[in-house]
Formats: structure tokens, C-alpha cells, sequence
């Protein structure tokens, strides 16, 4: 099979390279492929994706914007567990990611910023998560991860100046009882095991959906003091959901989602010695790093003649306990215990025109349109120590001293209202207005002080005021069937807040706005077996907001604003169904993104460098084969591989992380009720270290090594 998949991906990337096939050649190649179309059965087209980029169902070809769907067949046929894996098929998007699962944050187009506030906002089943710390979670029972790139302020509103991400659960069954219990197992110790079932307590009207897991493995980096591992996983984690249709134009869903990780320590080292010996760390004092999360999760349709209505309710709890040794060394000099918790309460309202049912304005004018509102609530709490041994501070304090930096709370409350409208013209030509207003009040209480009181404390109180008004203009054109090109032109907005902890005076940091400009164009070819997608775009920040690092406390960050940036490039797409049971893809993400002129990021001028964590270039390449054996099995076999361009690991470009390729692979069997398969991720061992950041060290920055090879088995029964 592996000598069957290496044509499908030649010609996958031939295509890609070559370009889109001109009309002559795709009327031959349907010619010869009259045979097979001859028969429905044998048709070989790829499946159609749904996704919500605008709050609304549409196909994924028809959507006026650059979205990357990653499908559950997909997730299950790579064994994505994470939002970070699913992300390397998306182009331009990067998350810079700690080993601990609570520090993951997403970057699309170079844009991203500090866990508080994010600049790509994740959304779980309609509810926005607004602090990072809760937006990686376990893959459980998840039907799509859409990454919709770009501004949607104009509909998502704060926090979504470069993009959303989008992740749905799969709906219960409400006709069969379907269910699976899968487990994977692999080097490191790894052990998962993963179990659901689903279906209906009253048939048509109330179905039900359970899932739960356990997945733990041993750390990659070792403690050459102790001889013990560092950065382990563990995590208990379920998902409950009750599905009600009471009548054919009502339905409603709870969710229930809850997590409960013991991570083990981060695995941060010196730079220079993290590329010299990978995997090691010394340390006198090994920690942890945990979290609790429980989300409920209240969703209500309604579907009319003339209108629909949406109603989300989503209520976010997480806790998280974090200790580490500070200075990253065997020396008892400093560690830090960092407790924080947060309470969200977000509440949507929406309605629409119904669904095919677009308001008739004149023979060959139709609109449809959209308008909701916004409302949550925030309560943030963190409290940091960090304890200091004799003489650390200075050569004339001989004892050690406990710093309290910060004991903060930070509460937030805000509105967002929205309207989009969609013109059509002679059902080829689109034109969209979409306009949002998002108010949002902020109050902070932020103390700092020492044990015993070796310096003043600091005492803040402030409160602030942040809103914006976020339009988005959008024109689509269908030259057929098969193409649809779209400029649109959208203004973002992040909001602005306090720092739970910062040097004197800079508490507090202003909005970031931006404009972005982008074209593109989705095709489709020879009878939907190829679909190539492509992006172009111009992204403009003013006021951007930088994470900088704390020079008075070790470890901490604080948000400030850097002046402006801009970041162009381009995104391409392939995906392709080559023969029945092969299936190849391809994507390519180039972005420059730079400061501007006059841009100063923590004290330093940076005019005209890249922006931090932003890779020249992402790209992956694959695919899948399968073949038929007897008594209805299937053989199949997976490849992938994973590109990242260079990037900074700072504003000012100080250290660097060259361009690497990670290559993935399974191949398995796969029957009615049993499957089993072998799998390995960066098979040929790639090193490299994906995160780095400036700290007192010889080389000037810590960094944590990318995970090794990794390689096991997975087996499971599905009914």
C-alpha cells in the first residue's frame, strides 16, 4: 500500500505546483473517467464540508473567507488529540505552546498575544473562551475544528482581530445506539483509553451522549539531579450532552464538558543547552502543573418559516495550580507556586432570515440576513509567590524573601450587538455588510509586596472603559459552478485592560485595532474530485499589543502596546480524491509580518523586524490510502508532513529557530466492529525548540525542546 500511496501524493503535488488544469484538460480528464461515473456508487468526489465562519451553515467552497475545516474522519483517521495538532493542516497558523496544556496559544498570520487576551479567540460549541487557559482541551466526541482566519469582528466581536477558531461536538444520536472504546498506546509510557456511546431515550425526541477518557505518559525531559522525568501528562476528562427536539421546528442541547489534568513540570532550560542536550534539565525542585475545568453548556434552535433563532448559554470554570524552580537550575535560588481561576458567563442572542428562504427584493435581488446580541461577564484571580533564597535579591539581604507579585483580580463585563446583511445579485453576485458595536467595562484590584517587607508595596486600583465599532465589507462573485472569487475588507478590535502584574506604571494597556484586505479565489475541478483554494491579504495594526517580559520579576509577562505592524502574504489550499480510497492534500501559508516605524516593544526600538513567533511559512502535505479486503475490511495507510519557515523567538529578533519538518505516519485495519493500527509522529526524530523566551541565563533565553519521536499502537471496537 505504502508503494500504492507514493503516486497519489506525486501527482497531488504536480497538481499543486503545475496549477489548476485548464478547461481542455478537465473535460479529458472526465472523458476518461466516463466509466466509473457511469455507475453513482463508484462516483469519487470529495465529501462536502459545512462550517460557521459566519454564524451560518454554508459549504466550506461557498464560504467569502479563508477557512481551514478539519473534519472528524479527519481527527480520527490522524489521531488528532489536540487543537494544536489539528492546526497543522490550517496555512499561517501556529500555536506557541508550553509542554504544560494550559499555555497554548494560537497565532494566525503572526498575530496573536498573551493568554489574558488573546487575539484568536477559541469558541467551544458556541461559547468563547475567553482566557487561553481553557481553550486546549482533550478531543472527545468532537465533530469539526474549523480555523477561520483574518478579522471576524464584525460578527465575534472583541478578541477575534485575527481570526476564531470553532469547535463543535458531534450531536447525539437520536434513531441507534452507536458508541466506540478506543485505545492507543506508545513509548514514554503513554496510555489512553477513550470511550462513547450515544443515542436515543425517546425515539426522535430525546437522545443521549456519554463520553470519557483517561490519558496520561511519562515526561520526555529528565532531571539529571533526581534521575526523574519533568514534563508528564495526566488527565481525566468526559462529556455529557442531552439532545431535545420537542417538536419539528425546536431542538436544544446541554453540554457538559469537564477536565481535570495533572501535568507534570514545564521543561524549560537555557537555550544553548536545550540545542547541545535535549531533554535534560536540572532541577532542585521538581513541580507541577494543573488544571480544572468545567464548562455547561446551554444551546437552543429555533426554525421558522420566515426567521430563525439561536440562544447559547455558556458558563466556564477553570482553576489552575502551577509550581516550578524559578531559576531553572540545581541551585536553590528561586521558585514560583501560581494559583489562578477564572469565571466566565457569556449569553447569545441571534436571528435570521430562514434558511432558503431569503427575502425576495425584486426578480434578481435576494437578501438574507442576520442581527444578535452579546452579553458576559468575567471574574479573573491570580496569585503568584515567588520565594527567594539568601542574598538573590541582593548581597546585603542574608535571608530568603517571599514575593507576592501579583495578588490581583480583574472583573469584566461587556456588550456586543450585531447586523449582517447579504444582497444577491442574479444568484452569482454577493455583496455583504456586516457592522458591530461591543462596549466593555473593566476594574482591577492589583497588589505586590514583599515577606518580610523589604520594599514598599504596590496598591492599584483602576477601572476602564473600552469600545469599538467593527464593520466588514465583502463582495463574492461566481464565474460558475465550480469558481467563486471574494475581496472583503474588515476592521479588528482587541480590547484594551490591566495587567494582574507589570512594572510600575505600565498597568494598564490601550485597544489594538487593525484593518485587513483580502482576495481569494475557491475552485473546483474535474467533477469535485480537486478543490484549490487561495488567499491573498494585507493585515495594518495600530496600537498592537506586545508581550513583553517583566525585567523586575523572573518568569512574567505583562501586555503593552508597540506602536504598528503590518503582515502580508498568502495562503493556498489543495485537497484531492485521486482514485476510490485515495485521498491526498497539500497547504502553504507565506506571511511577512513586521513591525512599522516608530514601533518600541519593551524599551527597545524594533522598526521593521518581524514580529515574534511568526514563521516565514507554514505548510503540510499527505495522504491517505485504503484498500478493500475480504469480509469488509479495509487496509489503509497515513502520511503527513509538517513544515515550519524560520521565526524570532523576541521582538527584536535576538535568537532564532531555524525552518523544520516534522513527518507523521500510521497504517492499519480497520473491519465492521474492530480496528487496530500502528502509528509514529516526527518519525525521524526532528530537533528543534518551538518555544523560547529572554531570562537570565548564559545564552539570554530559556526554551523548551519540540516533542521526539513518538510511537505506538491504537486498537478499538466501534458498535
Amino acid at each position: 500500500m505504502i508503494v500504492r500511496l507514493l503516486p497519489c501524493l506525486g501527482l497531488s503535488f504536480g497538481v499543486l505546483l503545475v496549477g489548476a488544469p485548464s478547461a481542455r484538460a478537465q473535460d479529458a480528464a472526465t472523458q476518461q473517467t466516463v466509466q466509473v461515473d457511469q455507475n453513482d456508487s463508484l462516483r469519487i468526489r470529495l465529501p462536502v464540508l459545512i462550517v460557521t465562519p459566519q454564524k451560518e451553515e454554508e459549504p466550506a467552497q461557498d464560504a467569502p473567507v479563508s477557512v481551514t475545516a478539519v473534519p472528524r474522519e479527519t481527527l480520527e483517521a490522524a489521531g488528532v488529540r489536540s487543537v494544536s495538532e489539528a492546526a497543522e493542516y490550517a496555512p499561517n497558523t501556529y500555536f506557541n505552546e508550553f509542554t504544560a496544556r494550559k499555555l497554548s496559544n494560537a497565532r494566525f498570520r503572526g498575530v496573536g498575544s498573551s493568554p489574558a487576551n488573546p487575539g484568536v479567540t477559541t469558541y467551544v460549541d458556541g461559547v468563547p473562551q475567553l482566557n487561553t487557559n481553557s481553550s486546549s482541551l482533550e478531543l472527545l466526541d468532537v465533530e469539526q475544528i474549523e480555523f477561520v482566519r483574518g478579522p471576524q469582528s464584525a460578527l465575534f466581536g472583541r478578541n477575534a482581530l485575527s481570526g476564531v477558531i470553532n469547535i463543535a461536538s458531534s450531536r447525539p444520536s437520536l434513531r441507534t445506539w452507536t458508541g466506540s472504546v478506543v485505545s492507543p498506546v506508545g513509548n514514554f509510557g503513554a496510555g489512553d483509553l477513550r470511550a462513547s456511546a450515544s443515542g436515543p431515550l425517546v425515539a426522535d425526541r430525546l437522545g443521549l451522549g456519554v463520553a470519557m477518557g483517561y490519558a496520561r505518559r511519562e515526561g520526555f525531559t529528565r532531571n539529571p539531579v533526581t534521575g526523574h522525568d519533568l514534563d508528564s501528562r495526566s488527565a481525566l476528562f468526559g462529556k455529557t450532552q442531552l439532545y431535545w427536539t420537542p417538536s419539528a421546528n425546536w431542538d436544544a442541547r446541554f453540554i457538559l464538558t469537564l477536565e481535570r489534568a495533572r501535568d507534570g513540570d514545564y521543561a524549560l532550560n537555557d537555550l544553548a543547552s536545550v540545542r547541545a542536550a535535549p531533554f535534560t534539565a536540572p532541577r532542585d525542585v521538581e513541580g507541577h502543573t494543573h488544571r480544572d475545568i468545567a464548562a455547561p453548556t446551554i444551546q437552543i434552535r429555533r426554525t421558522g418559516r420566515t426567521v430563525d433563532l439561536w440562544a447559547t448559554t455558556g458558563f466556564v470554570w477553570w482553576e489552575t495550580d502551577d509550581l516550578t524552580d524559578l531559576d531553572y537550575s540545581a541551585l536553590p535560588l528561586a521558585t514560583r507556586r501560581n494559583n489562578e481561576r477564572d469565571r466566565q458567563f457569556t449569553q447569545e442572542v441571534r436571528v435570521a432570515s430562514a434558511r432558503d428562504q431569503a427575502l425576495v427584493l425584486s426578480d434578481a435581488v435576494t437578501m438574507k440576513w442576520q442581527a444578535g446580541a452579546f452579553v458576559f461577564t468575567q471574574a479573573y484571580e491570580q496569585e503568584a509567590i515567588n520565594d527567594y533564597g539568601a542574598f538573590v535579591l541582593s548581597p546585603f539581604l542574608d535571608f530568603p524573601v517571599r514575593e507576592h507579585t501579583p495578588v490581583s483580580r480583574i472583573d469584566d463585563r461587556g456588550l456586543g450587538v450585531y447586523g449582517e446583511a447579504t444582497v444577491t445579485f442574479h444568484d452569482r453576485f454577493d455583496a455583504t455588510i456586516g457592522l458591530r458595536g461591543d462596549v466593555e467595562h473593566k476594574e482591577a484590584a492589583l497588589d505586590s509586596f514583599f515577606t518580610p517587607l523589604v520594599a514598599p508595596p504596590v496598591e492599584v486600583r483602576a477601572d476602564a472603559d473600552f469600545g469599538d465599532v467593527s464593520p466588514q465589507f465583502t463582495a463574492a462573485y461566481r464565474t460558475s459552478a465550480a469558481t467563486r472569487v471574494y475581496a472583503t475588507a474588515s476592521r479588528g478590535f482587541k480590547a484594551g485592560g490591566f495587567n494582574p502584574a507589570s512594572p510600575a506604571g505600565r498597568e494598564a494597556y490601550d485597544e489594538e485595532h487593525s484593518w485587513n484586505v483580502e482576495g481569494g479565489v475557491k475552485t473546483t475541478w474535474f467533477d469535485e474530485r480537486l478543490s484549490v483554494n487561495a488567499a491573498v491579504f494585507r493585515l495594518r495594526w495600530q496600537d498592537m499589543q506586545v508581550n513583553a517580559p517583566n525585567p523586575a520579576v523572573p518568569g512574567q509577562f505583562f501586555i503593552e502596546n508597540a506602536a504598528g505592524a503590518v503582515s502580508k502574504g498568502l495562503e493556498i489550499e489543495m485537497n484531492a480524491r485521486l482514485a476510490p480510497g485515495c485521498d491526498v492534500f497539500a497547504s502553504l501559508g507565506w506571511a511577512d509580518a513586521r513591525f512599522e516605524e516608530g514601533s518600541v516593544s519593551n524599551g527597545v526600538a524594533v522598526d521593521g523586524r518581524r514580529l515574534a513567533n511568526a514563521p516565514k511559512y507554514t505548510g503540510s502535505a499527505g495522504g491517505q490510502y485504503s484498500v478493500s479486503l475480504p469480509r469488509s475490511a479495509t487496509a489503509y495507510v497515513r502520511a503527513e508532513l509538517v513544515f515550519r519557515g524560520p521565526y524570532f523567538y523576541d521582538d527584536a529578533n535576538t535568537a532564532e529557530q531555524e525552518a523544520y519538518s516534522l513527518a507523521n505516519f500510521r497504517a492499519g485495519v480497520r473491519g465492521r466492529r474492530l480496528f487496530g493500527e500502528i502509528w509514529t509522529r516526527n518519525a525521524f526524530d526532528a530537533q528543534y525548540v518551538p518555544l523560547a523566551f529572554p531570562f537570565a541565563t548564559p545564552s539570554g533565553f530559556v526554551g523548551e525542546p519540540g516533542a521526539p519521536r513518538t510511537f505506538g499502537l491504537r486498537a478499538g471496537v466501534t458498535f
